[in-house]
């Protein structure tokens, strides 16, 4: 079942004063960062939707707390994506999709990288699988768009900054909208 596009601005109201995951940030803050961060980087606008939308998986569920204190990895990534499928391309759904495992990769390849992860990411990341061995980065950064996910995985990091000024929603629900299927312009 697919969203309609205006349900996406409605989950990000129905959930605007949710915490991130016992950040100092909203939920909507935190897709704002990130969005306003891909933005920032010069990123092309489907980079720029996935990243507003990388977790609006967490909005699908009505939780009250933080899954990962409780043990459980929610699968956010992947449960969005049925949503999300008749309104973006793969460019989209793939950054967002990967944007996890992305995490598992940087951990692999950058020295320093899971030291620097919040407590909850460090939590999340043992849920999610752990660091991939160099086997596993290799295939994943062969994925189509894996790139493109960790890059959105380093604006992730980076978006948990308490009251930073960012655009509103409607600025980047108007690129989601020309990102959507059928109304897309093509993009490098």
């Amino acid at each position: 079942m697919a969203l309609a596009f205006d349900d996406i601005a409605l989950l990000f109201a129905r959930h605007d004063s949710t915490q991130y995951s016992g950040e100092p940030v909203t939920q909507t803050e935190h897709a704002l960062q990130t969005a306003w961060f891909a933005e920032q980087s010069g990123a092309h606008e489907q980079l720029i939707t996935a990243a507003l939308l990388h977790d609006l998986g967490h909005l699908l569920h009505d939780q009250v707390d933080t899954p990962t204190a409780r043990g459980i990895d929610d699968l956010h990534q992947f449960s969005v994506l049925p949503f999300l499928r008749g309104l973006f391309g793969e460019r989209v759904l793939d950054a967002i999709r990967w944007h996890v495992d992305a995490k598992r990769y940087l951990c692999a390849t950058r020295a320093h990288y899971q030291a620097a992860l919040s407590a909850d990411s460090q939590r999340s990341l043992a849920l999610q699988g752990g660091v991939f061995s160099p086997a596993q980065a290799q295939a994943f950064i062969a994925r189509p768009h894996a790139e493109e996910a960790v890059r959105l995985r380093l604006w992730d990091d980076q978006a948990k900054i308490k009251a930073l000024p960012t655009p509103g929603l409607d600025h980047y629900l108007a690129i989601a909208a020309r990102c959507r299927l059928g109304h897309m312009r093509p993009q490098p």
